[in-house]
This record gives structure tokens, C-alpha cells and sequence, in this order.
């Protein structure tokens, strides 16, 4: 059986393979809208009366220590965990909370883990090809005819993420940053809305760092972008606009030069080591 066959045999309905089918009404707002959200684990608050606002194509980048409520709020934002109180709308039609994780996933809402996840055994084209599907399920997607849409769509995802030249290779053999490209291509074949990415520049090399800014900021305008990362020479270089949490909730939020200066974002940063790794 062919690896394409053998993935076909598999009774798996992948995230990224639900269609973003469902229009998204920014006329009145903002593209995701969080009030007062809040969330506790046995006792202990992971979220607290957030409140957060993203626009329609914007890059938005999240900062904040370990424990601050990052990776609970994209798991609110994309239906994994439900929170206790608080509302998440995207756009003015669409309540997140009464939506499941396909359901989410189907209005364009694409999220980028931090350890890629992509299928090592099949070529670059063939993931994108994979990510492609109108159907939930894969083997109609695997059966169907490669028509000129798709193949111009793979083409222009392909230059979009910086692999042209890889689409015939392996997964497997892509470097760490490549394969995060190659997941985040994976996503937009879906014309998402809004892309949440998770520490997309962990372990990779300066040069690889300096092309996933150029794709995330190319990205910003097509796509709104919520980026959540811990280097912040990699945040300083994208950053538009930083929202700071701690504690469940917004601490600061402004330029990256305003929320440097804050005195409350370096104290949580840990005092004047972290102010210079900010500045």
C-alpha cells in the first residue's frame, strides 16, 4: 500500500483539515473579542477577568512568564478548554463558547503548536496537498483529482513559507525551522482568519529566526496573527503591538518600547536582567 493509501485507511479527522467555509463579520469590531474571561484548575485561577481585543489583520504578539495564562488562552480561543465565565466572540456573529474545537477550527481559526507536527513521511507538496481538503474526512481528499486550483494554491503557499525548492523532499528531512514553516503552510492552505502561533522560533538557528519574522510580518494584513513567545530580541523584531499577561490577565499592553519601560512588566521579567534582555 502506498503511503498516501495508508493514511487514507486511517480513521482520523485532522484539525487543519476542516475548511474555513464560515464568513467572519468584522464590519462592527474587532476580529476576536475576549471580556472578562476566567478559568480556574482545582482552586487556582489560570485565567482572571481577561479582556482582549485583536483586529482584523493584525499582528499581535503575547508576552509573559511561565504560568501567565498564555497557551489557556489560545486554548480557550480555539475550544479546548471552556472557561468558567466571560465571553469569546470572532467577529460580531460568532460565539466561540458555544462552538467545538471543528467547529472553531472551520470558521478560520488555524493554531500552530510549538513542535511542528507534520507528516514526516510524505513529501512537502504532498503535506500541503493533505492540508488542502474540503472534506473532513481524507480519503475522499486523497482520491480526488489534483486540479489547477489546488496545484496554483500549493504554489503560492510554497513561496509564501520558503519552499519551493524543498517541495518534492522529504518532511523528514527538512531542518527544524523548515518544518515549522511547512506546518504554518499547512494552515494557510486553509485561508485561515487568524493564525495563533506558539513559540515558533524555539530551537531554531539566527537565520532561521530571521525568516520566520519575515513570514509572520508578511502574513499580518492577509491573516490577523497572534504570536505568544518567550525571545524577546525575536518579539522586538515583529512587534507592532505587545499585550503583557500575568496572572490570568493583562498586565500591560502597548508598543514594545512602552511595555519595556513598564516597571510592573520588568519586575514579573524578574528585575534588571530581564529589563535588559526587554530593552
Amino acid at each position: 500500500m502506498s503511503i498516501l493509501g495508508s493514511l487514507a485507511s486511517r480513521d482520523r479527522v485532522f484539525d487543519f483539515l476542516v475548511p474555513a467555509d464560515s464568513p467572519v463579520d468584522v464590519r462592527h469590531g474587532p476580529i476576536l473579542y475576549l471580556e472578562d474571561v476566567t478559568v480556574s484548575f482545582d482552586g487556582f485561577k489560570a485565567i482572571d477577568t481577561l479582556n482582549l481585543t485583536i483586529d482584523d489583520g493584525e499582528l499581535r504578539c503575547i508576552i509573559g512568564p511561565n504560568g501567565a495564562g498564555k497557551t489557556t488562552m489560545m486554548d480557550i480561543i480555539t475550544g479546548k478548554t471552556r472557561p468558567d465565565s466571560g465571553k469569546v466572540w470572532f467577529g460580531s456573529r460568532h460565539d466561540l463558547l458555544t462552538m467545538s474545537e471543528p467547529q472553531i477550527a472551520s470558521l478560520g481559526i488555524g493554531r500552530k503548536f510549538q513542535k511542528p507536527t507534520v507528516f514526516e513521511a510524505l513529501s512537502v507538496f504532498e503535506n500541503l496537498e493533505l492540508a488542502m481538503a474540503a472534506d473532513k474526512r481524507i480519503l475522499p481528499t486523497l482520491t480526488a483529482r489534483m486540479t489547477g486550483e489546488i496545484r496554483e494554491r500549493i504554489d503560492e503557499v510554497l513561496l509564501t513559507i520558503g519552499l519551493v525548492e524543498q517541495r518534492q523532499r522529504s518532511a523528514s528531512i527538512l531542518s527544524h525551522g523548515q518544518k515549522q514553516w511547512l506546518e504554518i503552510g499547512m494552515l494557510l492552505m486553509q485561508r485561515p482568519r487568524l493564525l495563533l502561533v506558539d513559540e515558533p522560533v524555539a530551537g531554531m538557528t539566527e537565520q532561521e529566526m530571521e525568516r520566520t519574522a519575515e513570514l509572520l510580518t508578511g502574513l499580518a494584513g492577509k491573516q490577523s496573527v497572534v504570536v505568544v513567545e518567550h525571545d524577546m530580541g525575536f518579539v522586538r523584531s515583529i512587534a507592532r503591538k505587545v499585550t503583557v499577561l500575568h496572572q490570568g490577565s493583562v498586565l500591560a499592553e502597548g508598543s514594545m518600547d512602552q511595555v519595556a519601560s513598564d516597571p510592573r512588566v520588568v519586575e514579573v521579567y524578574l528585575g534588571a536582567e530581564a529589563e535588559e534582555e526587554l530593552a
